[in-house]
């Protein structure tokens, strides 16, 4: 079973909807801003990524700028903004097990299969 942490509006979270539904890969789709995760739930996809924090922020994002950030923070204080700001983090993100990517492009979804 495949986790998408997703968002309605994002048509990179459609397109990875569309491609597993086409595969009938069993999936599940958390709407990460409307159900945020919880710091440990956080932490533990981002040790699944094993990507650096900065990388899966939002940089176009008005509110990346908004707060002043840059990438160069630590990654606690990078974490404690997405846990205030749901919508910071990139998006989609799928899990399986123990493994979880950025599917972008939608694409990187079929990685996990």
């Amino acid at each position: 079973m495949i986790e998408l942490l997703h968002r309605p509006t994002c048509s990179k979270c459609r397109g990875a909807v569309a491609l597993l539904a086409e595969r009938g890969v069993p999936f599940t789709i958390r709407d990460y801003v409307a159900d945020p995760l919880s710091e440990a739930e956080l932490r533990d996809v981002l040790a699944k990524l094993a990507v650096p924090v900065a990388d899966l922020l939002r940089k176009g994002d008005p509110l990346y700028g908004e707060l002043g950030l840059t990438g160069s923070e630590p990654d606690d204080v990078l974490v404690a903004h997405l846990l205030e700001h749901p919508a910071l983090l990139n998006r989609p993100i799928a899990i399986r097990g123990d493994r979880a990517l950025l599917a972008r492009p939608p694409e990187r979804v079929l990685e996990l299969l």
